[in-house]
């Protein structure tokens, strides 16, 4: 043991060093906001222009869905902190492959550091929410795999986790009984608890108010969603704690669970959050005011490092979803109308991610909400406006092939064969088919190809099925 002489006192040194190590796991986390940039879009900027915009909306982290390499090198020198991920598919083949775990760090990590600053590697995207129970299981032993690689490599700054959306709770409310599945929660979650202690990670969470207000907008006001509630706070019975928003209820539900497992100290960061500036005629609260409102309070709040009300004063590091509408995202309208930017690089509305600029300094105001509440009346799926003619005959007869003579009338001698073109006859398909199909999940999408209408699109004696809201 080597010993320090030092005001008539031995200093030895490995105390040195667990003050060392003290003062760094303590150290402060930026309380700056970062964005989310998804790629899946045919229309969207390149990576150089996107790192410039990227720029413009005063973000100082990104988190991107995979190792592009040109996005990397576009961000090499910028001084923006950057999360990659590994794809869904690698998972289970990591899992048991330290051989192939190293291969992929030295292929799609280490050429761009440290000259990128890549900072954060998350083993997939919501695992738990998209892919079957054996992947839930290779998914720890993935993390730690990848966690030796880049230790291997001497890249030593990257934290190692995963994204996780609010499913991974088998209750939420109050957030006191906060509570992880019980599928999940032995076998998947404490496992993945215990790495992210032990590497000094964090629990990356989706949160989206958003989803749990449109379900229930009788119950759960919007105001309450959208962090603009004046009058009305929500106190947990089990932990006497005091709520005015929804976002802080979905966060410490997860801290909640996460102490319920014996691990009550794990930092969480924000994955994704954010607001639709738009969706389908089914879908309710999705337009560019309620985005505007909830992403610029959300960056107020984060900023100011309020914490939650089970960690008052915390900083809750964060990434917004997202940079664009992405027009190829699969799923309702929602789905391509997260984005701060149109495709052509424009604000959707106006937003600093820095948080300097204050709510009241927005000054081009916003478009009334049309769609607060839900609208009542019928909706048609007809074919979008410059969709593929191939892809329309394919999904014709997709739809054609389910359910009970969804296509009789567009046959030969069928009150809407004519006029004679695969788009009129597409339009009626699918109409045909969302309108049988939608109770049991079936959606007005297509791949893309199909738009919800609520001009009835019937002619003379075709009378197109709808369904009715």
């Amino acid at each position: 043991m080597i010993a320090l002489k030092k005001m008539g006192h031995l200093v030895f040194l490995p105390l040195l060093i667990l003050s060392f190590l003290i003062s760094t796991s303590s150290a402060k986390f930026t309380s700056k906001v970062g964005i989310n940039y998804g790629q899946l879009g045919n229309n969207l900027p390149s990576p150089s222009k996107s790192v410039e915009l990227i720029k413009s909306l005063k973000a100082k982290l990104v988190k991107i869905y995979d190792t592009n390499p040109k996005i990397l090198n576009s961000l090499k020198h910028t001084n923006i902190k950057v999360s990659v991920m590994l794809p869904n598919e690698l998972i289970s083949n990591i899992s048991s492959n330290q051989t192939l775990s190293d291969l992929w760090v030295r292929s799609n990590v280490q050429p761009f550091y440290p000259h990128t600053k890549i900072r954060y590697l998350l083993v997939g995207n919501e695992i738990i929410s998209s892919t079957d129970n054996k992947t839930w299981y290779n998914l720890v032993p993935a993390m730690r795999k990848i966690k030796s690689s880049l230790k291997a490599h001497g890249i030593h700054k990257v934290k190692v986790g995963t994204s996780c959306a609010m499913d991974v709770l088998e209750s939420s409310y109050p957030p006191s009984n906060g509570t992880f599945r019980a599928d999940i929660s032995g076998r998947v979650m404490k496992p993945m608890l215990q790495f992210l202690n032990k590497t000094r990670s964090f629990f990356f969470l989706d949160a989206y108010p958003y989803f749990p207000w449109s379900s229930d907008p009788t119950n759960i006001k919007l105001d309450y969603a959208l962090f603009e509630s004046k009058n009305f706070t929500y106190t947990d019975p089990g932990s006497g704690l005091v709520y005015t928003n929804l976002f802080d209820q979905m966060v410490d539900a997860v801290i909640f669970a996460m102490k319920r497992l014996g691990y009550p100290g794990i930092r969480v960061w924000i994955a994704e959050t954010g607001w639709p500036n738009g969706g389908d005629f089914d879908q309710i609260g999705c337009n560019i005011y309620n985005a505007a409102t909830y992403n610029r309070n959300v960056v107020k709040k984060l900023t100011s490092e309020s914490g939650t009300p089970a960690r008052p004063g915390k900083v809750l590091p964060s990434f917004i979803f997202s940079l664009y509408n992405e027009n190829q995202k699969p799923g309702p309208g929602t789905e391509r109308h997260f984005g701060l930017l149109y495709p052509n690089g424009s604000k959707i509305y106006e937003i600093d991610l820095s948080g300097e600029t204050q709510v009241w300094e927005y000054k081009k105001p916003l478009p009334k909400p049309t769609n607060d509440e839900k609208y009542k009346g019928k909706i048609w799926c007809v074919v979008a406006k410059g969709a593929n003619s191939s892809e329309v005959g394919a999904a014709l007869s997709y739809a054609c092939s389910q359910g009970n003579k969804t296509c009789d009338p567009v046959q030969p001698g069928g009150k809407c064969y004519k006029p004679d073109s695969p788009i009129w006859h597409a339009s009626y398909a699918f109409s045909a088919y969302w309108s049988q199909f939608k109770k049991a999940g079936g959606t007005c999408y297509f791949n893309g190809l199909a738009t919800q209408t609520i001009k009835d699109p019937s002619y003379g004696s075709c009378k197109f099925p709808s369904v009715t809201l």
